[in-house]
């Protein structure tokens, strides 16, 4: 069997049983960890690549979290008007999060974006969860953060997996 094959079965599997258990954990988010698992992936399928997920995702959930938390806290939107005031602040986030990579540690800016992007989808497709309380909450369904930032990780580890499975099934060809 190829790889490919392989990692397509293994992949199968592994996201037919993560939809079917998000779909029973409140707060969990099938596309969230999806985007954990293909920035694994992305990141280069190794060791390596799961801290990087990890940490890129997790630091991306909480520079949109700070961003969330300072455009509705700062009330210069009634001055520049919302849509204005949001998009400085959401550009000097993303300064920050560029910027960040000159530490080693959040080196990963795809990482940071995919972790990022999936906090505000979040937070601006999810009713009434644009609110100081739900950022500030400990509510695993509710705190984008928490939510997004559990289940790209879970999408990080089932890649892990995924590679793992794959290379037991595929056997190297012989020399």
């Amino acid at each position: 069997m190829s790889q490919l094959t392989a990692l397509a079965l293994v992949a199968g599997v592994l996201g037919g049983i993560a939809t079917a258990v998000s779909l029973n954990v409140p707060g969990l988010l099938i596309w969230a960890i999806f985007i954990g698992l293909a920035c694994f992936f992305h990141s280069g399928g190794d060791n390596n690549a799961l801290k990087n997920t990890i940490v890129g995702n997790v630091f991306g959930c909480v520079v949109a979290t700070v961003v969330a938390l300072v455009i509705l806290s700062v009330p210069l939107a009634d001055t520049l008007t919302l849509p204005i005031w949001a998009g400085i602040v959401v550009g000097i986030g993303c300064v920050v999060a560029v910027l960040a990579a000159n530490v080693p540690t959040f080196a990963s800016i795809p990482a940071t974006v995919y972790g990022f992007a999936a906090t505000f989808a979040f937070l601006l497709q999810t009713p009434d969860a644009l609110t100081i309380a739900n950022l500030t909450s400990l509510n695993f369904s509710g705190n984008a953060l928490i939510s997004v930032a559990v289940s790209l990780v879970i999408g990080a580890v089932l890649g892990y997996v995924a590679g793992k499975i794959t290379a037991m099934i595929v056997k190297p060809a012989p020399a």
